[in-house]
C-alpha cells in the first residue's frame, strides 16, 4: 500500500492551484500546509483550498513538522534553492519543471536529495499518466517497427506582458525552460525505449531560435537532436506562437501520433493514441484514467517515496534533460543576466559558503614554506568549462574542507585559470584558498617563459600571488640552475610562494635542490608526477613521468618532499568500466591494461569488500596512506564523482595491506 503523504505547497501561483485542486482526488495525498512570501497570499490560498496551516515564509513551511513532502511551484530561478532547503529539512520533494535553471544547479539539488536521503522528482506530470505508459508499450511492442524520427512541439502565445513570468527575463522566461523541456524529455524517453533503455541522451544538439529584443528571452525556438541508433528528433517550443502541441513518432513500419501528449485528461477521462501502420488500417488506442492528471502525479510520488525516486522520471533522467536544455540555450545564445560570470556570487543554496559544513571533512596538511595548510585532496579544474556548473562543484569541495585548487597556463587555452579566478573573486575567499598553478609547458619550456606566462596567469586568475608554482615540464637541455633562478626571482618579487616541478625526473629535482642549497635559496618543495596503485604502462602524454616504483617511493620517504600526484586513481581503472573482457576507451587500455594491474585491481576489490567501500576508494587510500606527504589531485566531473573520492578519506590501510595491494607481499591481510 502506498504511503499516505501530507503535502506542503511551496508557492501559491497557478500551477500550485492546479496541483492542490487535484489532491483530494488522489489515493494518498492531502494538502496540510501552504507557504508563501506573504501572510496575505498564504491565507488566500489556504482559504480557497481549506488548508489550515498557513505560513508567511518558505522557511516556516519547511520547518512545519506536519509536512512530509513539499510541492515546489515557485518561478524557475528559485527551484534549486528551495529544493535544496527542503532536502536539508528532511522533506520529500516534488519540484516543478525545470528542476533548475541549468545542469549545475540541478546536480546540486540531486546531491542534496541523496545526501539527506529524501525523495526527489521533477514534476513532469505527463510521464506519470497511463497514456505515456501505453505509448512506451507500443514502441516496445514494435507497433511501428524501428524508431527513426520523433517530432514534438509544446508552444503557446502568451501576449506581450513583459511582467508575466513566461516573458520575464529575470524570472527565467522563454519557451525552452518553460515548456521546451517537455519535448526534450519525450524525445529522450522514446529514443531510450527504442533501444531498451529508460531514456537516452543525444550525441548532438543543434538549434535555432528568436530572442525578443524587448523580452530578451527565447520567444520561439527549434532543436534537432541525434541519438544513438540513428534516431533523430525535431523539437519546437515557444511562448509567442501557437503550436500544434502533438507528438509524432515515425518508424520503419508506420507512425504514431499523440494528439494531447502534455496536459492529458487533466480532470480524468479518456485519451487516445493514433497508430498508423504502413501495411494496415489506422487505429485508435484508448486510454482511460479515473483520476485527474495531477492526482496521478501525487500518487506516483507516494508509491515510490521509499525508493527515493520514481522510474517515471529518475534523477539521472532529469540531469540528462537539463544538459540538453543547456545545449539548446547555448545553440541560440540565450544567457540570463543572473548567469553572467560576475553575477554568480552566491552558492545555489542561497547562503554564503561555510567551510567544513559538509561531512566527511577533508583533512589538511602542511608543506614547509607555504603560508597556510592545504587540504589533502587538491581539486583539478582542467575538466571544467562552464562557471555555473564548476561553481557548484567548487562550492561543495570547499564546504567539505577542500581549499586547494590545481590549474595551469595551458589548460583550456587559459579558460581554466579564468574560471577558477572568477569563482574565487565571486566568493571573496582568496585568503582562504591555496592556488597551485603551472607554467613553462613544452614547447615553451624555458626559464624566460616563467616570468611572461606567470604574468598572464595572474591576470587570468585575478590575483597577484599564487601559493605554489610548478614548472609544468622539464627541459633537460637547460641547466637546472637557470630554472631555479627564474623561480626564485618570481618568489622574491612576491608573485609565487613555494615552487616545484611537474613531470620532472627525481634526479633533476635532486640536482635543482643541490644547486639551491649551494646558493642558499629555497629549492623545490613539491613534485607533481603521476603516482597511483596501478602502474602506468605507457605515458598518457609525451613527457609524462610516473613515480609509483619502489625507488621513487623510497626517494620521497627519504626527502619528505611533498608529492602531488595526478591520475592518482588511474583514470578510472579501478571502476567497473575496466577489465580484460570489457570494452574501454583507448587511453585506458593503452596506459593501464596489464596483467599485474588487473591483479592489483582484484586485490583492491577484495580489500574493498572487507572494508565496505568501493575499489576506487581503496586506490585513493593507497595514495593517501603512503609514509611520505601526499596531496592527490582529483578531477571529478560531477558531484557524485566528488563524493566517491571523499569516501576514500575514511579508509586506513596498514603497511601490510598497502604492500599486498601493490604485489609486494604474498600474504593476504584480509584473511584471518
Amino acid at each position: 500500500m502506498a504511503k499516505q503523504v501530507r503535502w506542503g505547497i511551496l508557492g501559491t501561483g497557478n500551477i500550485a492551484k492546479q496541483f492542490t485542486r487535484a489532491l483530494p482526488n488522489s489515493r494518498t495525498g492531502r494538502a496540510v500546509a501552504v507557504g508563501s512570501r506573504s501572510q496575505g497570499s498564504a491565507d488566500a490560498f489556504g482559504e480557497q483550498f481549506g488548508i489550515v496551516r498557513r505560513h508567511a515564509s518558505y522557511e516556516a513551511l519547511l520547518a512545519d513538522p506536519e509536512v512530509d513532502a513539499v510541492y515546489i511551484s515557485t518561478p524557475h530561478p528559485l527551484h534549486a534553492q528551495w529544493a535544496i532547503a527542503a532536502a536539508e529539512a528532511g522533506k520529500h520533494i516534488l519540484c516543478e519543471k525545470p528542476l533548475a535553471m541549468h545542469f549545475g544547479e540541478a546536480a546540486a539539488v540531486v546531491d542534496a536529495a541523496e545526501r539527506h536521503d529524501v525523495f526527489l522528482m521533477e514534476a513532469f506530470m505527463y510521464r506519470c499518466h497511463p497514456q505515456t505508459a501505453k505509448l512506451v508499450k507500443l514502441i516496445q511492442d514494435g507497433a511501428i517497427g524501428e524508431v527513426q524520427l520523433i517530432e514534438a512541439t509544446f508552444a503557446f502565445r502568451a501576449g506581450m506582458d513583459l511582467n508575466r513570468r513566461t516573458l520575464n527575463h529575470t524570472l527565467g522566461g522563454g519557451g525552452i525552460l518553460d515548456v521546451g523541456c517537455y519535448p526534450v524529455s519525450m524525445a529522450r524517453l522514446l529514443a531510450g525505449v527504442a533501444q531498451g533503455k529508460p531514456f537516452a541522451n543525444p550525441t548532438s544538439v543543434t538549434g535555432a531560435g528568436v530572442i525578443g529584443s524587448e523580452s530578451r528571452v527565447d520567444e520561439w525556438a527549434v532543436a534537432s537532436l541525434r541519438f544513438p541508433g540513428n534516431i533523430l528528433a525535431q523539437l519546437a517550443t515557444g511562448v509567442r506562437f501557437s503550436g500544434r502541441n502533438t507528438v509524432r513518432v515515425h518508424g520503419t513500419e508506420g507512425w504514431i501520433e499523440v494528439p494531447e501528449p502534455w496536459i492529458v485528461s487533466r480532470d480524468g477521462g479518456r485519451s487516445t493514441i493514433h497508430v498508423h501502420p504502413s501495411n494496415g488500417n489506422p487505429k485508435r488506442v484508448s486510454v482511460q484514467s479515473r483520476r485527474p492528471l495531477y492526482a496521478i502525479e501525487a500518487d506516483t510520488v507516494a508509491k515510490h517515496i521509499k525508493d527515493r525516486e520514481a522510474p517515471h522520471i529518475s534523477r539521472d533522467d532529469t540531469l540528462g534533460n537539463m544538459q540538453v536544455l543547456d545545449q539548446w540555450r547555448q545553440a541560440i545564445g540565450l544567457v540570463y543576466d543572473q548567469e553572467q560570470p560576475e553575477r554568480l556570487t552566491t552558492p545555489v543554496r542561497g547562503r554564503p559558503l561555510e567551510p567544513g559544513r559538509l561531512k566527511p571533512r577533508i583533512p589538511s596538511g602542511t608543506i614547509p614554506g607555504m603560508r597556510r595548510a592545504l587540504s589533502r585532496l587538491i581539486m583539478g579544474v582542467d575538466n571544467q568549462r562552464d562557471l555555473r556548473s564548476a561553481s557548484v562543484l567548487f562550492d561543495t569541495f570547499f564546504e567539505h574542507g577542500g581549499n586547494a585548487f590545481d590549474t595551469a597556463y595551458v589548460y583550456g587555452a587559459g579558460s581554466s585559470e579564468k574560471l577558477l579566478g572568477q569563482w574565487i573573486k565571486n566568493r571573496g575567499i582568496r585568503d582562504e584558498v591555496v592556488i597551485l598553478d603551472k607554467g613553462a609547458h613544452t614547447p615553451e619550456c624555458f626559464p624566460e617563459a616563467v616570468e611572461r606566462q606567470l604574468a598572464i596567469s595572474l591576470e587570468r586568475l585575478q590575483v597577484d600571488f599564487v601559493d605554489l608554482y610548478m614548472l609544468h615540464r622539464d627541459n633537460p637541455e637547460i641547466p637546472v640552475g637557470e630554472f631555479v633562478d627564474a623561480l626564485y626571482e618570481a618568489h622574491q618579487a612576491g608573485r609565487i610562494g613555494i615552487y616545484g616541478g611537474s613531470n620532472w625526473s627525481l634526479a633533476r629535482v635532486a640536482e635543482a635542490n643541490r644547486y639551491a642549497a649551494e646558493k642558499g635559496i629555497p629549492g623545490f618543495r613539491a613534485v607533481s608526477n603521476q603516482f597511483s596503485l596501478a602502474r602506468m604502462v605507457e605515458p598518457m602524454w609525451r613527457g609524462c613521468i610516473s613515480t609509483s616504483d619502489p625507488e621513487s617511493r623510497a626517494w620521497f620517504e627519504q626527502t619528505e618532499i611533498a608529492l602531488m600526484p595526478w591520475s592518482s586513481q588511474a583514470r578510472g581503472f579501478f571502476t567497473d568500466r575496466s577489465g580484460p573482457d570489457k570494452r574501454s576507451d583507448e587511453e585506458l587500455v593503452r596506459c593501464w591494461y596489464a596483467s599485474d594491474n588487473f591483479e592489483r585491481k582484484a586485490r583492491a576489490e577484495e580489500i574493498a569488500r572487507s572494508k565496505g567501500v568501493e575499489p576506487i576508494n581503496i586506490a585513493l587510500a593507497y595514495v593517501l596512506n603512503q609514509p611520505f606527504p601526499t596531496f592527490p589531485l582529483v578531477g571529478p566531473r560531477s558531484l557524485r564523482e566528488l563524493r566517491s573520492s571523499l569516501t576514500g578519506l575514511g579508509v586506513t590501510l596498514t603497511d601490510e595491506e598497502r604492500a599486498w595491494l601493490n604485489l609486494e607481499d604474498s600474504g593476504n591481510p584480509t584473511e584471518p
